[in-house]
């Protein structure tokens, strides 16, 4: 957000998100969340952020202004329900953002590092943002987080632009060091995409298996969600609850799926292992 907003000159200041979105729990990054439950308590928020519709280009466009200097985004919105981003709709915002001489910001803290199958999320769509930022599986759970941006975005930041207390942390770098080269390594991007195929067929399976419970499956390499049915997603936290009782850890995201993130090393006798818990507890509520 500074580097964009410093990058684009006077003037120009105002972000435009999706709605459905979800940046961070800082003051700026909850103004740019496009969820109004994550708002709520912490007005007056920054000002300089709007929100569009999710999947309404023509909607998008109206909301830039002379003020404008980005348009931030998810390839692949998880808090809301695991919602990959359509590929010609960001194509489409590559070309609005080229046409009106806008920055592109991809958010990929959870959905980059691997989690799709590629190294960064966006290589899964053929569209390459302007500034990234990236956190989570970046050091394997170790606090960090990052970003990049193209050379000619970056320079507008001089020394001391940004800094935190803790960022650079030795140890925490090295250890990103060793996690960014095991995904580098041959065949473990490849392994992702696998056991992400694997995990989406057994989600389609159990789909079928509980037609009145699940609606089908959506995602991207291991970031995967078995969406539920209208009527059963006021089911959603007591099968999320359940579920933990038995060993399992997963989200209600969206109020309408189950969100399944694996470690990237899952293995797939683990995963068989979650699905038969998951067909276990599926069961106790048909006809609830």
């Amino acid at each position: 957000i500074k580097l964009a907003r410093k990058a684009s000159g006077p003037g120009r200041y105002e972000i435009i998100s999706l709605e459905g979105s979800f940046h961070g729990r800082t003051l700026a990054t909850v103004a740019a969340t496009g969820q109004q439950k994550f708002h709520k308590g912490f007005e007056p928020l920054p000002e300089g952020f709007r929100h569009a519709p999710f999947d309404d280009m023509a909607a998008l466009e109206n909301l830039i202004t002379d003020r404008t200097c980005a348009i931030l985004c998810e390839p692949l919105q998880g808090e809301s329900g695991v919602r990959p981003l359509g590929r010609e709709y960001l194509k489409a915002i590559r070309d609005l953002c080229d046409s009106r001489k806008l920055l592109l910001i991809f958010d990929e803290v959870q959905v980059g590092m691997g989690r799709t199958g590629t190294l960064f999320a966006y290589e899964q769509f053929g569209v390459t943002p302007d500034i990234m930022t990236s956190a989570k599986a970046l050091a394997n759970g170790l606090p960090i987080g990052a970003m990049l941006a193209r050379e000619e975005v970056a320079v507008a930041f001089d020394p001391g632009s940004h800094a935190s207390t803790f960022g650079g942390n030795p140890i925490v770098c090295a250890a990103a060091v060793v996690c960014v080269k095991t995904m580098l390594a041959e065949g473990f991007l490849a392994a992702v995409r696998e056991k992400g195929a694997y995990l989406a067929g057994c989600l389609a399976e159990i789909a079928r298996r509980y037609p009145t419970i699940a609606q089908g499956v959506r995602g991207v390499g291991l970031i995967q969600a078995l969406t539920l049915q209208p009527a059963a997603q006021v089911h959603g936290p007591a099968i999320i609850n359940r579920l933990f009782e038995k060993g399992v850890l997963l989200n209600f995201a969206g109020n309408s799926v189950l969100r399944c993130i694996p470690p990237l090393v899952v293995s797939k006798a683990e995963i068989d292992e979650f699905i038969a818990v998951l067909d276990k507890v599926l069961g106790e509520f048909v006809g609830a």
